[in-house]
């Protein structure tokens, strides 16, 4: 779902565009927050942090550009709409998406966002294939950090501060020594794979863990570990022996 705000100082275009989004756009576009003037939507951007701003570009005695101009990054995509068809060459310089005339059209509306998600769809398979092939090129042993990709971009993430990884059928939750969880949609298949080299057992299907956080093992039928964040977990009694092996060469 794309997360957008409308910054528009007139009430009945702001009221339009509310409507054709909810009527044409529902299953695609959330609306976080609307907005009056340049001061008051810097700030809402800066707080709501969207994906998409629907930005007039004649608001009061200043302008949609005199807005952007006051971002220090602009991690967002922009659609303009005006009344006016003159500032099309100036919107364009600031890559935005399309730019809409008012009052806007919903066959327009449509097709500005079926081009905003190609946008996103494109971004994400790019995010993917550049942390592919940097853990392609990070494959050897001496690497320590790891990349992976989440809804939100890339996170590289230094081996060490993994403490386990856990599954849930083809999603993983990864565990970090400050107790953050991150959820990637990777099996945890593949990250046995790319962590076996660093110390990493699956203990069980479910549990991949850092042999170097284990702070004790408890026998039983397969045992169980307790590691550094105080967290039990199983070991298959398949599993045990070459666990248990593991141990002995560490």
């Amino acid at each position: 779902m794309i997360r957008a705000i409308i910054i528009d100082d007139e009430q009945h275009c702001t009221n339009r565009l509310t409507d054709l989004l909810n009527r044409f756009c529902k299953q695609t576009v959330t609306i976080a927050g609307t907005f009056e003037n340049v001061d008051d939507a810097i700030a809402g951007i800066n707080t709501l942090k969207p994906d998409l701003v629907f930005l007039d570009i004649q608001l009061h005695d200043q302008t949609g550009f005199d807005l952007l101009a006051r971002i220090r990054q602009i991690s967002f995509e922009v659609i303009f709409t005006t009344a006016y068809d003159n500032y099309a060459i100036q919107a364009f310089k600031f890559s935005a998406v399309d730019y809409m005339l008012k009052p806007i059209d919903p066959d327009d509306l449509v097709q500005a966002v079926g081009k905003l998600q190609k946008i996103f769809h494109q971004r994400e398979l790019t995010e993917k294939f550049d942390a592919l092939l940097h853990n392609i090129k990070t494959a050897d042993t001496s690497s320590k950090k790891i990349t992976v990709a989440t809804s939100k971009g890339l996170l590289f993430l230094q081996v060490s501060d993994i403490t386990r990884c856990q599954s849930d059928v083809n999603y993983t939750t990864i565990y970090l020594k400050d107790k953050q969880q991150i959820v990637v949609a990777k099996t945890l298949k593949e990250f046995e794979d790319m962590l076996s080299d660093h110390n990493f057992f699956r203990i069980h299907n479910s549990h991949l863990i850092n042999m170097d956080c284990i702070k004790s093992y408890h026998k039983g039928k397969g045992g169980y570990v307790t590691l550094t964040d105080n967290t039990s977990l199983e070991v298959s009694t398949r599993r045990r022996d070459l666990f248990l092996k593991k141990i002995e060469e560490m």
